[in-house]
C-alpha cells in the first residue's frame, strides 16, 4: 500500500491552518489515500474504508483491487456545486464490475475520468440525471436512489435500446411531498390547462383532452414526463429550478425532444 510523502502531508495540513484557502483533492492525485480528518470518522463502501476531509467533495476509484483518490470536480463540474446530500456510485462494467468511481456533484464527461462508458450505477443519496451524451445533452434518464445493474434498468420501458450514460448531475428541487406542476393545452402557456400535484400513469384517463401537452409550468419539486401512457418512452425531466420552473414549448424539455408528446406524468423521488 502507497502512503502519502511528508511534502505532501505537510501542504495539506499548511492548508488546513489556513481556512480561507480552498482545498482541492485534485492536487494529490494517485499519491495514495485522501488526508483523513480527526473528526471524519472513515465511511465503509462495499467493504473498503474512505474518508472525507471537511474542504473535500471526494469521488473515488478502484482498479484491479487498488483504491486510488481520483477527484474530477474541476474538470467536469460546470456546473454549480449543490448544497444537499448527493452520492453516486458509478462502474464501467454491468452488474458492479470493473472500475468504479464515487461522485457528490455533477460529471459533463465520464470519459475525463478514465470511463469509455457507464454500465451499472448505485444511487445512494439525492435523485440524479443520467445523459445519453456528453455535456448533458442526448436522452435523459432519471435516477433515483437504488441499483441499476443494467444500462435497461434506468431506462425502464423506454423501447429505445440506448446503452450509453456518459453525464449525470443532481436534481437539487426534487421533493416529493410537494411538487406542483400546471400543464397548459398549448404553447406560451395558452389554452386549456390543468393543475397536478400527483402521479399520473394516464393523463387521458384522468380527464386530459389529448396525448400532447403545449407548455407547462413548474411550481414545486421536479417531475419526470413520459412519452407514453405507463410510463414508457422518452422521459423529459422538468424542475423548478431550470428555466424559472417555465417551459414554453417542447424544444426546451431536453436535447432529446422531438414531440408535444406527453401522456404520463410521475413525481421525482428524493
Amino acid at each position: 500500500m502507497r502512503h502519502l510523502s511528508w511534502e505532501i502531508l505537510d501542504f495539506g495540513l499548511a492548508l488546513k491552518a489556513a481556512p480561507d484557502t480552498p482545498v482541492w483533492p485534485s492536487l494529490i492525485r494517485d499519491l495514495g489515500p485522501p488526508l483523513q480528518h480527526p473528526a471524519t470518522p472513515p465511511r465503509s463502501i462495499h467493504g473498503e474504508k474512505v474518508s472525507q476531509g471537511p474542504h473535500q467533495q471526494d469521488s473515488r476509484d478502484t482498479l484491479d483491487g487498488e483504491d486510488i483518490t481520483s477527484e474530477k470536480m474541476a474538470q467536469t463540474n460546470p456546473l454549480p456545486v449543490p448544497l444537499g446530500p448527493w452520492k453516486i456510485t458509478v462502474y464501467d462494467q454491468e452488474n458492479f464490475q470493473g472500475k468504479r468511481m464515487e461522485f457528490a456533484a455533477s460529471c459533463a464527461n465520464i470519459m475525463e475520468c478514465g470511463f469509455d462508458n457507464i454500465r451499472s450505477i448505485k444511487v445512494e443519496c439525492g435523485a440524479w440525471i443520467g445523459y445519453e451524451h456528453t455535456s448533458f445533452c442526448g436522452q435523459q434518464f432519471v435516477l433515483e436512489r437504488g441499483e441499476y445493474p443494467r444500462w435497461d434498468a434506468w431506462s425502464g420501458s423506454n423501447a429505445y435500446h440506448i446503452e450509453r450514460l456518459m453525464s449525470f448531475r443532481p436534481i437539487c428541487s426534487a421533493n416529493h411531498k410537494e411538487s406542483k406542476l400546471v400543464i397548459f393545452e398549448k404553447e406560451n402557456f395558452i389554452g386549456r390547462q390543468w393543475e397536478i400535484c400527483d402521479d399520473y400513469p394516464s393523463l387521458q384517463a384522468m380527464g386530459w383532452s389529448n396525448n400532447e401537452v403545449g407548455s407547462m409550468k413548474i411550481q414545486c419539486g421536479s417531475w419526470v414526463c413520459y412519452q407514453y401512457p405507463g410510463y414508457r418512452g422518452y422521459q423529459y425531466i422538468m424542475e423548478s429550478d431550470h428555466h424559472g420552473g417555465e417551459y414554453k414549448h417542447w424544444r426546451e424539455w431536453g436535447s432529446h425532444a422531438q414531440t408535444f408528446q406527453i401522456q404520463s406524468i410521475r413525481r421525482i423521488q428524493q
